[in-house]
């Protein structure tokens, strides 16, 4: 019989929110934490106090921060890829002057 999914509850900009999933507890309320901080942030920043203007402003904030790392893990990846394919033909010529 499958585990029912415990309902988790944050709070996010003064708001009661429950949660249900299979992620951890201490990890939710981390994501939590998170999201309350930046709209704290932009709310300070922008002196704005509709909650849908700071959520969607947080909720881009958040994207363009998701969006820079992946472009940066991209640019790593990418980098490490054409070193290990360097090496490779390195050491490929290595053994074949072994032979």
């Amino acid at each position: 019989m499958a585990k029912e999914p415990q309902s988790i509850r944050v709070v996010i900009y003064d708001q009661e929110y429950f949660m249900r999933g299979d992620l951890n507890e201490e990890y939710i309320q981390k994501l939590a934490r998170y999201l309350d901080t930046k709209m704290r942030s932009i709310a300070e920043r922008t002196r704005t106090v509709d909650t849908v203007r700071v959520a969607i402003l947080a909720a881009l904030n958040v994207v363009d921060e998701y969006h820079q790392l992946k472009a940066r893990h991209e640019e790593v990846t990418e980098h490490l890829d054409q070193k290990v394919g360097e090496y490779s033909a390195a050491l490929d010529q290595i053994l074949k002057d072994a032979m």
